[in-house]
């Protein structure tokens, strides 16, 4: 099982199609990097939002750190709020 997985968000933005994929990708792996491209605009309070768009419809179990133009996002065995 592989640790970490990619997907990258261009110029359409945080889709639920997107939102989607990131699901999926739990399925195999324990942490997931969100890669801002620069047609996504790549603005930091956008990034906050989108990553607690993807929290929200994750669940509890789920954390995520933004560095740089990435969001980390870590999946753990219990809720962490």
């Amino acid at each position: 099982m592989q640790l970490v997985s990619s997907v990258q968000i261009g110029k359409n933005g945080l889709t639920d199609n997107t939102i989607e994929t990131i699901k999926t990708h739990f399925k195999n792996h324990q942490n997931v990097k969100v890669g801002f491209l620069k047609g996504s605009g790549r603005d930091s309070k956008t990034m906050k939002k989108d990553a607690e768009k993807i929290l929200n419809e994750l669940g509890n179990n789920y954390t995520y750190r933004i560095v740089g133009f990435a969001i980390f996002i870590k999946k753990w065995r219990r809720p962490m709020r």
